[in-house]
């Protein structure tokens, strides 16, 4: 006679299963983060450095953000660069207007689209390949730097082999549960990025804050490898450049940058959707590790409510408890560390997000990107 399966005990060890996965991916790597300490001995040497922005039509953020670049503590040698993508707007007038007063400021006009290179790669390209030096600095017009040590600091974490610096873009602190879950979100894969460099797999970087050598740049032909699709200008470019010995990551509360988070949750939505379709491109062992820990991720609350339902309470609680507790204490430091302590009090609540999150944006990863400049 057969014996059938016992589905509460089959239940309960799934779930223990995906709790411990979950909590040897924030002992082993996230913990990297969390209690980061930052290297006292780097000397701030202040070699050559070209910024770099990129901006259509956003003469607004030009006038709020580019002043935070203009006046940074570097009394070294250095360029801000600003290339115009065909902005139809008065980018133009106020640019010119900056130049009188900022000499380090250079503008490139670009008159004419690029045919068969989406999004804002090609003026990317053409603001690297005109850099004078040979650290390039990367951020968004729509950014500001959170000091004045920005440059000078994200300069200082290039030596020895280091050719790429990854540094951490964040959001406006603004009223409102969208501007916390956009910031939580943000701040969600920060600690993964950041994490995963620190334990040598770097995997991306983001364009709001990144810097790199220009040779890095032309030894990989640029952004040639995806200059059909509209995004993956920092996050594609870096998994395909970086590895444990040219990579470094920076965190330092002066070398933030700030952004304006989106006002509505379709524009946040439509910005999320566009950011999942180059991840389905990553290296193959990125790729499992990002799976496999937002699959556990996904699937504890289903298990856990199962669990509870089929399995004896006790035990269930006590798996339960000892994941909240290490994601609490793991959460607590790095949101401290990336300047987000405001929003752990909601940590548990986040953690609940996070299913409906991943049910409404991992379908992205199987969409059609649309050609949008940004």
């Amino acid at each position: 006679m057969i014996e059938r399966p016992d589905w509460p005990i089959i239940v309960f060890g799934a779930f223990c299963c995906i709790t411990l996965i979950q909590i040897i991916y924030y002992l082993y790597f996230f913990r990297k983060l969390a209690f980061y300490r930052d290297d006292s001995s780097i000397s701030y040497h202040q070699q050559p450095v070209s910024v770099i922005v990129c901006a259509r039509d956003e003469a607004a953020n030009l006038a709020k953000n580019l002043p935070g670049l203009l006046v940074q503590e570097f009394t070294g040698t250095h360029e801000v660069i600003l290339v115009n993508d065909n902005s139809l707007d008065e980018s133009k007038y106020l640019l010119e207007a900056l130049q009188k007063d900022f000499p380090q400021l250079h503008v490139i006009e670009l008159k004419q689209e690029a045919r068969f290179i989406a999004g804002k790669k090609f003026p990317l390209s053409v603001g690297i390949k005109t850099a004078k030096y040979d650290v390039v600095l990367l951020t968004d017009a729509d950014c500001v730097p959170v000091s004045e040590f920005w440059m000078q600091k994200m300069a200082a974490a290039f030596n020895g082999k280091t050719e790429i610096v990854l540094g951490y873009g964040g959001y406006q602190k603004r009223k409102g549960i969208l501007n916390k879950i956009i910031r939580f979100e943000t701040f969600h894969t920060g600690i993964q990025y950041l994490s995963y460099a620190l334990a040598g797999l770097p995997y991306m970087g983001t364009g709001r804050n990144l810097a790199y050598k220009k040779d890095v740049f032309l030894r990989n032909k640029g952004f040639s490898a995806h200059n059909h699709l509209p995004g993956g200008d920092d996050d594609l470019f870096i998994n395909a450049t970086a590895n444990s010995l040219n990579t470094t990551v920076i965190i330092d509360k002066e070398t933030f940058t700030l952004s304006e988070p989106k006002k509505t949750w379709k524009e946040w939505m439509k910005q999320k959707q566009r950011h999942f379709t180059t991840a389905r491109l990553y290296k193959a062992k990125h790729r499992f590790l990002l799976g496999l820990y937002a699959f556990t991720h996904f699937l504890f609350y289903p298990a856990f409510i199962a669990s509870l339902l089929l399995f004896h309470w006790e035990p269930v609680i006590g798996v339960w408890a000892l994941r909240l507790i290490v994601q609490g204490v793991i959460w607590h430091h790095a949101m401290e560390k990336l300047d987000e302590k405001d929003l752990w009090k909601w940590f548990w609540a986040f953690d609940i997000f996070m299913f409906f999150y991943y049910l409404i944006f991992t379908p992205a990863l199987w969409k059609k990107p649309r050609i949008n400049w940004k």
